[in-house]
Parts: C-alpha cells; structure tokens; sequence
C-alpha cells in the first residue's frame, strides 16, 4: 500500500483501527520506564496517541514516521511545541538507532510477503541492548488485508533467528474492541554475528 492510499484513508476517515487513545498495552509499559532521554521510534505512527502520552510524560526523543501526507500535517501540527520529531518517510528508507520502538498496528498493515523485510530492517534501527515493543494480531481476518493478522507461532518463527524473544504472550490489558486478539512483545535484537546473513 503507497502513500495515496492511506492519505485516502485518513481523508475519508476509513481508520478502523484508530481507537482513539493510547494503546493500554503500550501504556502500561511506558510507564514504567525512567529513563526519558532513550531515543524512541513510531513507525506508521498514524494519529500517534503513544507519542502524545511520550510527550506528556516528559519523553525528549520521539520520533514518528508516516507516509500519509495530510497526517503528518495534522501531526506537525499537533507536535509542533513538544520534542516530537515527526517525519514523512518510508520506514524500509528509514536509517537511524533506537533504544526503543513501539509496535501499533504497524506491522499488521505491510504485505505478509514483506515481512522479513520488517524483522531485519527492524533489527538494523535497534540499538544493541535496545527494545521493539508493542502488540501484534493474535488472530485472522475474512477480508482481504489489510489489516493482516498471524498467530504467536508465527511471530516467534519469523522474530526468533534475529530478536530474543523476552515477552510474546496474550495481552491481558488490551482494548475492549481488542480483547482476546493481540499479543504482547517485548524482543531485543540478537547480535549480527549470532545470525549471519538472515
């Protein structure tokens, strides 16, 4: 899916997956981490409610990556006297080191056949010792994606040869409209020479 698709999306307001507020999941990791000068990355940040909760909790490197070009002008806008950096950027031409990157609808919106690109490009903006946290689809859909679902069997298989998997279990704080679909992640990039040329 390009730019134009989802710029038509947020346009028509077609965002089903938009819930309104920060992801609970999401939410309750944020808040236990002290550190507020880790460097943080929203890939397909969208409407970037985490970001918002980032910025209100004092977080001071945020940055949120979108394609969609009326969003990143809302977004600018929205973020325009905080710390939160807000780019217009493809995240597979994204370069940059993260401590931390939040998963939020993300990766359930690329083609199935461009997963692997995901896990290692994810790997390569993962500073060692660094995190990739968020929530995936523990379930299928009927219709043509996306939103593409998965299972956690199919997570660990794809994450396992180039992340630890340190947390990948059903969420138990989720969203109502999302109770019972989603996993839990927390994985932590392997080192290179632990996985060769994947």
């Amino acid at each position: 899916m390009d730019s134009q698709y989802w710029n038509d999306r947020y346009i028509s307001g077609t965002t089903g997956w938009d819930m309104g507020e920060v992801s609970p999941p999401l939410k309750a990791y944020i808040d236990q981490v002290h550190n507020r000068d880790i460097r943080i990355l929203i890939p397909g940040g969208g409407n970037s409610y985490e970001a918002a909760y980032l910025a209100g909790q004092a977080f001071s490197d945020v940055t949120v990556l979108d394609i969609a070009p009326v969003l990143i002008e809302k977004l600018r806008t929205t973020f325009n006297r905080t710390r939160v950096k807000v780019l217009e950027e493809d995240f597979f031409a994204h370069t940059g080191t993260y401590d931390l990157v939040l998963e939020q609808t993300f990766f359930c919106a690329i083609d199935p056949s461009r997963r692997l690109d995901y896990v290692r490009h994810m790997h390569s903006l993962i500073r060692p010792g660094g995190h990739l946290v968020g929530v995936l689809f523990d379930r299928s859909f009927p219709q043509e994606g996306p939103p593409y679902g998965g299972s956690a069997a199919e997570y660990e298989e794809l994450f396992a040869p180039v992340f630890d998997i340190k947390v990948l279990q059903a969420c138990y704080n989720s969203h109502p409209a999302r109770q019972g679909s989603e996993v839990f992640i927390n994985f932590m990039p392997k080192l290179k020479k632990m996985f060769g040329d994947y």
